[in-house]
């Protein structure tokens, strides 16, 4: 009931982000979702996805009626605009072409209605990767993870634990030394190929629910 997404543009001042979370409780409206950054020294934007609100146009007059904002309006969620991420981590030359894969089959279902965005950062070493695998965690609209590399384990493997554990996220490996892949949901020697599997997994327009195949390497 009542879902919508506000983007409010405001003066950057202290407490500007309690006031508006505060008339939020007020009006007995659950924030879902929130993100607040400075736009430059002077002005910051705070983006909220919202739920069970009442009277839309009431709460945004409350939210105008405060000295530091500027201005509010509603806008499109951005579960509506990019819809499920699929976040593809690794080396170089793996992440590109599982990011081929990825990108051409995410555009195939995205023709269709779907909404499917892909997002990469190659790294090197055990820390950093360890890391980059533990903020998939903390993403919202994860959908899948590509651990594309030619050498993966330890605390890298013990972050895809903890990932597994805690969140609803489908991971792909490519097929390589470590023990990375003895934790993957699936792992694929083509990287192009892991892309678009990648993308089968979280897509509401593929044909075949990946997740129910019966053989986990490719």
């Amino acid at each position: 009931m009542g879902e919508i997404a506000l983007n409010i543009k405001a003066l950057n001042r202290p407490g500007v982000l309690r006031d508006i979370t505060e008339i939020t409780a007020l009006c007995e409206i659950n924030i879902t979702y929130t993100h607040l950054f400075l736009e430059d020294k002077d002005h910051t934007s705070v983006y909220m996805e919202l739920e069970a609100v009442k009277n839309v146009e009431e709460f945004m007059e409350n939210i105008r009626s405060f000295e530091a904002v500027i201005s509010v309006e509603e806008c499109l969620s951005l579960h509506e605009i990019y819809g499920k991420r699929i976040i593809i981590i690794g080396g170089g030359a793996q992440v590109a072409m599982v990011a081929q894969g990825a990108i051409t089959e995410s555009d195939r279902h995205n023709i269709r209605g779907e909404h499917i965005s892909v997002d990469t950062i190659p790294l090197v070493g055990e820390e950093n990767l360890k890391e980059a695998v533990s903020a998939v965690g903390r993403l919202p609209r994860v959908g899948a993870l590509v651990l594309a590399g030619s050498l993966m384990g330890g605390k890298i493997t013990e972050a895809i634990k903890e990932i597994k554990k805690n969140h609803d996220v489908f991971i792909i490996s490519l097929n390589m030394p470590g023990s990375v892949t003895n934790e993957a949901d699936l792992v694929v020697t083509d990287p192009i190929q892991a892309g678009v599997m990648a993308v089968m997994a979280v897509a509401d327009t593929a044909i075949f629910d990946i997740k129910k195949l019966g053989k986990r390497i490719f």
